[in-house]
Order: C-alpha cells, then sequence, then structure tokens
C-alpha cells in the first residue's frame, strides 16, 4: 500500500532545508550570526512540530502541537523579514523564502480550523 501524501509534512520538511542552507549561507558568506540562528531554530521547528502532531494523542494535542508549529512558523516570517529589512538578504531570496513560510502558515491555519469544526 502507498502511504497518502502529506503535502504539510512534505513542505515543512522542504522548508527546514532550505532554512538550514540559509543559515550556513548567512554565517558563512554574510558573517551573520545571531538573527539567523534564531530563524535556524524556529524555521526547523515546523516540520518537527508537524511531525509530532502526526502522533497526537488526541484530536486537541494534535491541534495544539500544530498551533505551536503556526506560532513558529510565523515567528520565521519575523527573522525572514528582519534579515531582509537589514540588507542580508536580498529582494528575491526575501520572496522567495517567505512566500514558502507564509503557504505552510495558510496550511497549518487551516488544518486547525477544519480540525476544530469536525
Amino acid at each position: 500500500m502507498s502511504e497518502k501524501r502529506n503535502v504539510l509534512k512534505d513542505k515543512s520538511f522542504s522548508f527546514a532545508i532550505r532554512i538550514i542552507n540559509l543559515y550556513k549561507y548567512l554565517s558563512t558568506a554574510k558573517s551573520e550570526y545571531i538573527l539567523s540562528k534564531q530563524l535556524l531554530r524556529s524555521g526547523t521547528a515546523v516540520g518537527a512540530l508537524v511531525r509530532e502532531a502526526q502522533n497526537a494523542e488526541s484530536k486537541a494535542d494534535f491541534v495544539h502541537k500544530l498551533a505551536v508549529a503556526q506560532k513558529e512558523c510565523d515567528e520565521s516570517i519575523y527573522w525572514i523579514e528582519l534579515l531582509f529589512n537589514t540588507d542580508y538578504l536580498s529582494s528575491t531570496e526575501y520572496e522567495s523564502i517567505n512566500n514558502e513560510a507564509t503557504e505552510i502558515l495558510k496550511i497549518i491555519r487551516s488544518i486547525i480550523i477544519t480540525t476544530k469544526n469536525k
């Protein structure tokens, strides 16, 4: 049997990889360690929390874990905006990664709302 594709799991994992690569770039090419470290923590936490939610013990636990993932994703957007507005990210870099984070945030919010309404 094939496992049903989990779009949020896939997107949050890909996002974590992008965040790790962005952190490596910012710390080596731009010598930026503080903001990028914060982004590394919040950006990789999103996917970890999505994975935790898959093994939730109840509907309430599932919603709670996704709510924390939502907060981490929104925090990541904050750090991305800050890095852009302090000239560590170009417009192209910013738009690309910000769009991805925003899409993940919308998916998480939609799942939370749908789950609460069931």
